[in-house]
């Protein structure tokens, strides 16, 4: 099933069954402000949306810790040098369980958390790399290749990626956070390419040495990727910044070379393979284009051979599946290679698939993997952040593909089952990105939680338009007295729940109390409140079916701040002439739309919405959208005898932090 694009008007429709997987965080942190914000946030909200929309049973939330890799073993032996005497895996199971406390603390409603080095999760996992491979070996899509790592001399031992830093080779690329084949920004390349890298074990520059892997023909789905990336573009709600990021890897590959360092450019393309050559004046370098990545290696080989110094520009790199780093999945020893890893980032995209076996097998329906993940009726969403677009929207549709369809085949990408990428702009800490190997270290999550509430940082998140573009999370607290301009948004945007619904559902409760007897009205709501409803309830559904949370801020902003004025200019009119049928028919309206909001507002800040639910004194069924417009007597066998748990004077549902009781926006 995929995402359709809507048609104006158009009622989405949702799958039968659907699986949301977040981004996974490594073994080696905290999880900070732009892990929780920037995904899990977004994450969660679809994931409780889907459990109202289509039923909690046919809902399965997941993500876990990426555990092994070159992360977890660079910070593991850091550690070791300040005098840590862990373990590893006592380290990475420590990260694990503090990165599950602070998802708790958000209310990020997991599943499943799992861990691909630990447990049963990690045991499933081995036996799913290990049958990964002999499917992609099998279906003709791997093939052994010599390629240069990096190797300190000095401490007479092979790198790992992180422990080579440079910069990054690609045109327009400013980060010096490069690693020994990626950089901090997410772009691949080759070890030889990285610019003045240095071994953070000896400080000194590493050599290259030859070692053989096992890489996934990445080159070879080309095509089929091209023909999937059109049709994602013609026929569905995929992001368009996504695929266009998408189609900057699938540009044929090309070299950068520098005017400087060329004395005659055409003796120097006859030296090169079949190309094509743009030469253009005002540009600082010439462009050669290449059909294939061989020829592009060739023509490294001449520059290399000529002492002419080049960058490479995005494009499909042969994606290394094995590594020789100690911390790795263990991979299957073939054709005279063995002693060999997994190479962590090709592990992580399959992981998801790791947790639901996992989950699965906790509930004794092991045999119904292919039920959520290759069903017709069934569909997977995977929030990521932009960095890890290439390897989500490039590398795992290569790979998803070469498992489901060998490589003799011509693929039909319109029926090859496919994740459904949601890939979020970068959220910025004071206008810079937010990462933890950045030189501005943003505040962990957990910090955020000692000044305001979740339900606020949930609000503020949602409703920042990471859809489309990067924005800044400016929290006043963590600012100088003399930079904090205006109101503190995350405040702003939370006082929509702490202050204005809260303030409208004990109005209603209250209302009722005094006047009902503390029994619901009989009677239907008004038109004007009903149209009201059914306009934010399809537009609320538009937007997440199409994860445009920015605009679902929107459509609550408005429906709550109508209702509350419903209210407010209807009371008077009420009061002044003492009319007790005029009243009834207003706290009819109100209460019906307080309904309608608790069931819009529950995946974003469930716990209010659950009190709110109990002290109408119903079930779960209030949540069922099947029956999001009917009125509140539907939900009730006798209404004359349904009465409304008693609410005391100033109980809050939506709660503001302790640190600002008493302030006001």
């Amino acid at each position: 099933m995929i995402s359709n694009r809507l048609t104006p008007n158009e009622r989405p429709t949702f799958p039968k069954r659907a699986i949301i997987t977040a981004g996974m965080p490594y073994g080696n942190k905290n999880l900070h402000f732009g892990h929780v914000g920037g995904m899990f946030i977004h994450a969660d909200i679809f994931a409780r949306f889907l459990r109202d929309r289509i039923g909690k049973e046919n809902v399965i939330f997941l993500s876990g810790t990426d555990c092994y890799g070159s992360p977890s073993m660079e910070s593991h032996r850091k550690l070791q040098e300040e005098g840590y005497e862990g373990t590893l895996e006592d380290y990475v199971r420590g990260n694990h369980e503090k990165q599950k406390a602070t998802l708790n603390r958000y209310g990020i409603s997991l599943d499943f958390f799992g861990a691909s080095a630990l447990d049963e999760a990690g045991e499933i996992h081995k036996k799913v790399s290990e049958k990964v491979f002999r499917t992609l070996y099998e279906n003709g899509y791997m093939k052994k290749l010599s390629d240069s790592q990096f190797y300190d001399e000095e401490r007479k031992t092979f790198l790992n990626g992180r422990q080579v830093i440079g910069k990054c080779p690609i045109p327009g690329c400013c980060s010096d956070k490069a690693y020994a084949d990626e950089c901090s920004l997410g772009h691949q390349f080759s070890s030889s390419e990285l610019r003045n890298p240095i071994s953070t074990l000896s400080g000194k520059k590493p050599i290259l040495k030859e070692v053989d892997n096992w890489y996934f023909d990445l080159e070879h789905c080309m095509d089929m990727v091209k023909e999937y990336n059109d049709f994602l573009r013609k026929n569905t709600n995929t992001r368009k910044y996504q695929l266009e990021t998408m189609e900057e890897f699938l540009k044929k590959p090309c070299v950068y070379v520098p005017r400087k360092y060329i004395d005659d450019v055409a003796e120097l393309a006859a030296m090169l393979p079949p190309h094509k050559l743009t030469d253009e004046e005002k540009k600082p370098f010439v462009l050669f284009e290449f059909e294939n990545l061989d020829d592009r290696d060739e023509a490294k080989k001449v520059l290399d051979g000529e002492d002419i110094h080049y960058t490479s520009g995005k494009t499909l790199v042969p994606f290394r599946l094995s590594g020789n780093i100690e911390w790795g999945v263990p991979f299957p020893e073939c054709e005279g290679l063995k002693d060999l890893t997994f190479w962590v980032w090709p592990e992580s995209l399959w992981a998801p698939i790791t947790f639901t076996l996992a989950y699965l097998k906790a509930k004794g329906k092991e045999d119904e993997l292919s039920k959520w993940w290759y069903d017709e009726e069934a569909k997977v969403y995977q929030f990521i952040g932009e960095d890890n677009i290439y390897f989500y929207g490039i590398a795992q549709t290569g790979l998803f593909t070469g498992l489901q369809v060998p490589k003799c085949e011509v693929p039909d990408m319109e029926k090859v089952h496919l994740s459904h990428i949601i890939a979020n702009r970068h959220l910025l800490y004071m206008d810079t990105k937010a990462s933890s190997s950045s030189d501005i270290k943003p505040p962990t999550a957990d910090k955020l939680l000692d000044f305001y509430t979740k339900d606020q940082l949930r609000m503020h998140f949602m409703s920042l338009g990471l859809s489309s573009k990067s924005v800044g999370f400016k929290p006043q607290v963590f600012m100088k007295e003399e930079e904090r301009v205006g109101v503190d948004m995350v405040l702003k945007d939370g006082n929509l729940i702490t202050n204005v619904f809260n303030r409208l559902i004990r109005t209603c409760f209250y209302a009722i109390q005094n006047n009902c007897g503390g029994k619901i009205p009989k009677g239907e709501a008004c038109e004007e409140i009903k149209g009201m409803a059914e306009k934010a309830v399809l537009e609320y559904e538009r937007h997440m079916y199409n994860h445009d949370f920015h605009r679902i801020s929107y459509v609550l902003d408005d429906f709550i701040r109508l209702v509350n004025k419903h209210w407010v200019n209807h009371v008077k009119v009420a009061d002044t002439i003492g009319d007790v049928e005029f009243r009834k028919q207003l706290i009819i309206d109100c209460l019906y739309a307080c309904k309608i909001i608790a069931i819009l507002v529950h995946p974003i800040a469930p716990e209010g919405c659950e009190m709110f639910r109990e002290y109408l004194n119903l079930g779960e069924e209030l949540w069922d959208w099947n029956r999001i417009l009917e009125p509140i007597s539907a939900y009730v066998e006798d209404v004359e005898r349904h009465e409304l748990k008693f609410l005391e004077p100033r109980v809050d549902f939506f709660k503001k932090h302790e640190r600002q009781l008493g302030e006001s926006l």
